[in-house]
């Protein structure tokens, strides 16, 4: 199974980010294999649209679980219609979300925002 996490820094010692469409980095793990691999998000600096960019980077890299703090309606459609499980995150330290996700204690996102269209920030 493969989850993604927004990040602030390239970093498994880091946060997770508190905006998804605009972290600087996604951290790509592998939890059978525990493989990591990090990507720069591209869409951190678009004008426009940042959720929905980087839902579909994050579905491109053919993941099962989304772990986030908070994610907009819009990237959520991206990710719901790629199957793609959204979980909350419980605190900041990647760590401790990755932990919690492998015991089945953390949960599934269910406050959808309706997302900051057009405002360009976090």
């Amino acid at each position: 199974m493969k989850i993604a996490i927004p990040m602030d820094d390239k970093t498994m010692e880091g946060d997770v980010c508190i905006s998804f469409g605009r972290a600087p980095y996604f951290l790509f793990y592998d939890i059978e294999t525990k493989d990591v691999v990090f990507i720069e998000n591209s869409a951190a600096t678009s004008q426009g649209g940042a959720g929905i960019k980087a839902a579909q980077m994050v579905v491109d890299n053919q993941v099962d679980a989304l772990l986030t703090p908070r994610c907009g309606e819009n990237a959520a459609e991206v990710l719901n219609a790629a199957n793609v499980k959204i979980y909350k995150t419980s605190s900041a330290s990647v760590q401790d979300n990755i932990a919690a996700f492998e015991e089945g204690t953390l949960p599934l996102l269910d406050e959808i925002h309706a997302g900051f269209h057009g405002h360009g920030g976090k």
